[in-house]
């Protein structure tokens, strides 16, 4: 598996350009598949955004199991990379292990945090995102009944699930929220046919508006509420087109930002570690209306969720983040 590694990035060395010689990037991928339309997708579209803008090219590398993050992130700073960013909490131990290897080196974890003098670790307010697009749900149920459908069981994505069902009580106080993770591994995040198994089920019960925090997985929320003539709800990337008039909105999560922001602030010798935690203010999450989703967005959904966003600028609006207690106010 290590040889087939190093083949495989080595392949990938040789058939890009000459980097500049002050800032040689590379970006690691959580499993999922760099193409997951979702989360992997905003971390490719932030270096794709880098290299148009700057010239500058840079390696990535897709693993396809827990083992091979470790191996990819150690091997790209062993051959002079930097910054190397690993996009997902289930790289944190390496980050941790490999930053402390190669001190001159600038890291970057997303979802996760490393408190080494060379590592930036971003994190998000998912519960805020989540809160918007929980009060478009509410106010778009006919039923009284929304779902989510989430990837890996993991506190991070109860997290999602948190906000958005205190988004949609905001909405409507007495809705029902089903809710469902896809499972306890990696697999999880790339699992389609399950997420369409699970929404499925959740709309036989009268969800008419599913939102699905699932990566890849996420895919087969969206199709199965498509096919049933339900809402949908996508995540992290802006998945609005991948079923015009279907897709009620996404919980956009700029992922696509930490990784720009970490090639260009190192370019610019801008680099600083420690903790960054985007959420509404900062940009940083956001609910998603374009032309794709416009048509389901009636002027009551779109000032509620103008007044939220201020209020929670503002602080008059506090979403409870499930990480800082497990738990989630009913």
């Amino acid at each position: 598996m290590k040889k087939s590694l190093l083949t495989l990035l080595a392949v990938a060395a040789m058939s890009t350009t000459a980097l500049a010689a002050d800032i040689k990037p590379a970006l690691v991928y959580g499993t999922g598949g760099k193409f997951d339309k979702s989360f992997n997708e905003a971390a490719f579209n932030g270096a794709e955004k880098f290299k148009k803008e700057t010239g500058i090219a840079y390696r990535d590398f897709e693993p396809t199991g827990d083992t091979q993050g470790e191996q990819a992130i150690r091997n790209f700073a062993s051959r002079g990379f930097n910054p190397v960013v690993a996009v997902s909490f289930a790289w944190t131990s390496a980050v941790e292990k490999v930053a402390a290897e190669f001190p001159d080196t600038k890291f970057i974890i997303v979802d996760s945090v490393v408190d080494k003098p060379n590592v930036r670790s971003v994190l998000y307010k998912e519960e805020e995102g989540s809160y918007l697009v929980g009060i478009l749900a509410g106010m778009a149920s006919k039923t009284g009944k929304v779902g989510f459908v989430g990837g890996m069981d993991i506190p991070l994505i109860r997290k999602f699930e948190c906000g958005y069902e205190q988004g949609a009580r905001a909405a409507k106080a007495d809705i029902q929220v089903f809710q469902n993770m896809t499972g306890t591994t990696g697999a999880a995040w790339n699992d389609p046919v399950r997420g369409g198994e699970l929404t499925k089920n959740q709309i036989d019960q009268g969800a008419d508006v599913v939102y699905a925090a699932a990566g890849a997985t996420g895919l087969g929320v969206l199709q199965t509420a498509a096919d049933n003539k339900k809402l949908s709800i996508g995540v992290d990337s802006n998945q609005n087109h991948l079923h015009p008039g279907s897709v009620l909105t996404s919980m956009v999560k700029r992922v696509d930002l930490a990784v720009y922001n970490a090639f260009n602030d190192t370019k610019s010798d801008k680099f600083t570690a420690g903790v960054q935690s985007l959420g509404i203010k900062e940009d940083g999450v956001a609910a998603a209306i374009d032309e794709n989703n416009k048509p389901l967005i009636t002027p009551e959904m779109q000032a509620a969720v103008d007044k939220a966003k201020a209020d929670i600028i503002a602080g008059t609006i506090k979403v409870h983040d499930y990480t800082t207690d497990n738990a989630c106010p009913k």
